[in-house]
C-alpha cells in the first residue's frame, strides 16, 4: 500500500501516517518543518519518518510548502517514477493561524485566511496530481480529514468554509472519480490528542479542562486503512464521515482498545451531499 500524507510533521497527519506505516504501507510524509523548532509545537517530517519505521512501515519524508505547486506536481511524479501509481492520498495539510482570542474575525489578523489556501486550495491540487495515480492502480481512496466546524461554530468562519468546502469537494471529486474504481470522502475527527491540544489544555485552569479522553491522532489512520480494506469504499465514496461512527462500523479501535465517541448530537453531523452521486 503506498500512501501520500499531506501536513504530517506533526499532529493528526504524523498521526495517521504512523498508523498507515502500521499496516505495512509506505508512506510519503510531506511538510514543511526540517527543525523542531520551526514549531511552537515541535515535530519534524523526519521525526514522523521514523515513528513509521518503527510502526513496521516505510516512511518517506518531502520538505515542501504546499503552496508551491510545482514542489507539489513533483511529489506525485516521484511517485510516479517509483512506484507507478498510488493507492491512498490524505488531504491534511492546513495553515492554522495561531488563537487570538474570542475577537470578531474582523478584528484577528489576515492570516486567518490562509487555512483556504493551505487547507482547501491545498487539497484540490494535490488530488488533481493524485487522481491520475490512483486511476492506474485500479482502486483508490482520497480522504480529506474533516471536522464537525463544518456544520458548527469553531474557531471562526475561515476554519467553518475550509471544512465544509473540503467536505463538498470530495462529494463532487468522488462522482467523477467513481467510474475509476476511486472514492473520495471527508473524515471528521473528534477532539485529537495532538502537541498543539495539549498545550491549550494545560494552559487551562483544573476547573476548566474538559475531563474527556481525546481520540488519538492515530485512530483516524486505523480507519482509513481499513476503509480502503472494506468492500463498502465505493458505497461510502462522496460522503463525509464521522470517524467515530466509521470506526464502529468498521471494527476499528483506538490505540488504546476504546471507541471514540462521536459528537452528532452536540455538535451535529455531516450533510448528505452523497445524494448529487445517484442522480
Amino acid at each position: 500500500m503506498i500512501s501520500v500524507v499531506t501536513g504530517a510533521s506533526r499532529g493528526a497527519g504524523k498521526g495517521i501516517a504512523i498508523a498507515l506505516g502500521a499496516a505495512g504501507g509506505t508512506v510519503y510524509v510531506t511538510g514543511r518543518s526540517t527543525a523542531r523548532s520551526d514549531s511552537p509545537f515541535g515535530g519534524t517530517v523526519s521525526e514522523t519518518v521514523g515513528l513509521i519505521t518503527q510502526a513496521g512501515g516505510i516512511g518517506i519524508a518531502v520538505f515542501l510548502d504546499h503552496t508551491d505547486d510545482a514542489a507539489v506536481a513533483a511529489l506525485f511524479t516521484r511517485i510516479r517514477n517509483e512506484h507507478g501509481r498510488l493507492d491512498i492520498l490524505v488531504n491534511n495539510a492546513a495553515k492554522l493561524a495561531a488563537p487570538t482570542g474570542a475577537a470578531g474575525f474582523w478584528d484577528k489578523p489576515m492570516d486567518a485566511v490562509d487555512l483556504i489556501t493551505v487547507g482547501l486550495r491545498s487539497h484540490y491540487v494535490a488530488s488533481y496530481h493524485a487522481a491520475p495515480l490512483l486511476i492506474a492502480n485500479g482502486r483508490g481512496l482520497i480522504v480529506n480529514t474533516g471536522h464537525y466546524g463544518a456544520v458548527s461554530y469553531h474557531q471562526g468562519p475561515a476554519y467553518g468554509a475550509q471544512k465544509a468546502g473540503a467536505d463538498k469537494m470530495a462529494a463532487d471529486m468522488a462522482k467523477e472519480l467513481r467510474p475509476h474504481n476511486v472514492a473520495a470522502v471527508s473524515i471528521w475527527m473528534g477532539g485529537l490528542d495532538t502537541e498543539r491540544a495539549r498545550a491549550y489544555l494545560a494552559a487551562l485552569t483544573d476547573a476548566a479542562r474538559p475531563k474527556e479522553t481525546r481520540e488519538s491522532p492515530q485512530f483516524t489512520g486505523k480507519v482509513i486503512a481499513a476503509l480502503y480494506a472494506s468492500e463498502s469504499m465505493m458505497a461510502l465514496s462522496g460522503r463525509a464521515l464521522i470517524g467515530a461512527e466509521l470506526g464502529a462500523t468498521l471494527g476499528v479501535t483506538d490505540i488504546d482498545g476504546s471507541r471514540p465517541l462521536s459528537y452528532r448530537y452536540t455538535m451535529g453531523g455531516p450533510p448528505e451531499l452523497h445524494r448529487t452521486l445517484m442522480a
